[in-house]
């Protein structure tokens, strides 16, 4: 039996809206906040105050209460790791997330997320159950990333770029927007909203995932239950609370997973078979000196453009010496990026210092911070040299094809 009340803003929550579910035996009130606002704070702790709450659930993961608690997480991560398992990209879109809420701190006053901070710091002096109900943001990107395809990557990337580097102060409408909305949604800009996809993945599938995480946490003892989430979040999370009858498990699950696709690079693929068969036709047609030519032409572009990709990202000679061999051999490699193996060498010959990770959070918010800190040039070594490799590829093609062709 599940119960919806209307949307409340009396003095208890500080004028911040409010939803209330009564299901399986449990009150949820559901505390809409402003990522931004001490007025969300205020109301979190009136909330808390007034004792009427068995537990208390934020819209937070243990990655992001840590980072919120501790601002010295990132200093413990080992870099060269995140380079061997792939996880370049991911670094890379949290270093976005994290200047873009440092750009709001700064100009705002207020650290984003204080009210779910201070949510946790008032339920724990109260011994008080604390519940972390919001989906991990890697699974999230993730999740996200499979849904888009090649262009939509491309401009999740560059939107996130785009906030990344921009030295400008957030304008008035993006701030109101973030008051009604969401953290993850504002980060991306304008893309979000207009790609149904991505606005799915972070939005309507945490509003799905938290209200499952709620139902998972029934206490019977835990009659009372406050949760604080983004303004943004409350229509659907009610929604989903009220109305879900799958059992939590299962669905917590189904929403955690990231189905491995079969990665196989067709685009790639069909780029390196005009090249293949561009230099096999050279060798029929034109002997050993035209084939010997395109060779040539593959190594020079492909390696040439990854080690000036290197080279533009502020790399170690070694690390360009690597992205230089690395590039001709992308054939034998397909699901390994040229930028991987530049990246690491940069990373073992340039090892970042503690200091470098206790100063990402401010470098990352400017082009310059990203040449001058050693942890954000490996990524974007890693990044550039690929960018280059890319491109190589495809100028190699055009040029080979042309010249067999004419």
């Amino acid at each position: 039996m599940t119960e919806t009340l209307p949307e409340t803003g009396d003095d208890l929550f500080a004028g911040q809206p409010v939803r209330v579910v009564e299901r399986d035996g449990v009150r949820y009130t559901l505390l809409g906040t402003a990522h931004v606002s001490r007025a969300s704070v205020e109301a979190v702790e009136k909330a808390i105050d007034s004792g009427r709450f068995d537990a208390v659930a934020v819209e937070l993961d243990p990655q992001r209460l840590q980072a919120l608690g501790d601002p010295d997480t990132l200093a413990k991560l080992d870099l060269v790791e995140v380079i061997r398992k792939g996880r370049v990209a991911l670094f890379a879109a949290n270093l976005a997330l994290s200047a873009y809420q440092r750009r709001l701190a700064e100009q705002l006053d207020i650290e984003p997320g204080a009210e779910l901070k201070r949510a946790v710091e008032l339920a724990r002096e109260r011994d008080l159950p604390v519940h972390l109900i919001d989906r991990e943001v890697g699974l999230t990107f993730r999740r996200a990333s499979q849904r888009l395809g090649f262009f939509g990557k491309l401009k999740l990337v560059a939107g996130l770029g785009a906030g990344l580097f921009s030295s400008e102060e957030v304008g008035e409408n993006e701030i109101e927007k973030l008051k009604q909305g969401d953290m993850l949604e504002s980060s991306f800009g304008e893309f979000a909203s207009e790609s149904p996809a991505l606005y799915e993945t972070i939005i309507g599938e945490r509003d799905r995932y938290m209200a499952t995480r709620l139902r998972e946490e029934h206490n019977p003892q835990q009659r009372e239950v406050l949760a604080v989430v983004g303004a943004g979040h409350l229509a659907g999370l009610a929604r989903y609370l009220e109305t879900d009858t799958e059992a939590p498990a299962p669905l917590r699950a189904e929403l955690e997973a990231v189905p491995k696709k079969r990665n196989i690079p067709w685009f790639t693929l069909g780029i390196l078979a005009i090249v293949a068969t561009g230099i096999g036709v050279g060798f029929y047609r034109g002997g050993l000196g035209v084939g010997t030519e395109l060779l040539a032409t593959w190594a020079m572009y492909t390696g040439g453009l990854a080690g000036l990709g290197c080279l533009l990202a502020g790399g170690h000679p070694l690390s360009i010496l690597t992205a230089i061999a690395g590039g001709p051999v992308k054939p034998f490699r397909l699901t390994i990026p040229t930028g991987a193996f530049s990246a690491l060498v940069e990373a073992r010959l340039r090892k970042p210092a503690y200091e470098d990770f206790l100063k990402l959070r401010d470098d990352a918010q400017s082009l310059k911070g990203w040449y001058r800190n050693r942890v954000t040039r490996v990524v974007l070594t890693f990044m550039l040299t690929n960018l280059g490799s890319m491109l190589g590829l495809w100028l190699t093609a055009g040029r080979v094809w042309g010249k067999v062709a004419g």
